[in-house]
């Protein structure tokens, strides 16, 4: 149930970034199991970080998508937009950095 309640907070964190955006130089640390089931990544990306990755949404991000039970985002990686789709699930660990909170 704790478990749950606080994947709770990082859907309503995501929520809220994707209707009013991050307020100044405010980053969101998400590190999450790459080969859990849902998980949707670029194929270089996936052999490149085959357990887990961490991604980081702070100044180039876009499209972010919070929904009941995954997130969807596009980043860039060398140049390229890629877009990915994590299940709250797979999330490994949640930090906010500039409020001094992680789950």
């Amino acid at each position: 149930m704790v478990e749950a309640a606080l994947k709770g907070v990082v859907r309503e964190t995501l929520r809220h970034v994707a209707e009013h955006g991050l307020s100044g130089n405010h980053p969101l640390n998400l590190t999450f199991k790459t080969r859990d089931p849902g998980v949707e990544l670029p194929g270089y990306l996936a052999e490149q970080y085959p357990d887990q990755m961490t991604i980081i949404l702070q100044h180039q991000f876009w499209g972010l998508e919070a929904g009941d039970d995954a997130f969807e985002v596009t980043l860039g990686f060398n140049d390229i937009q890629e877009r990915l789709t994590v299940p709250y699930a797979a999330l490994t660990a949640f930090v906010d950095p500039s409020v001094k909170f992680g789950l």
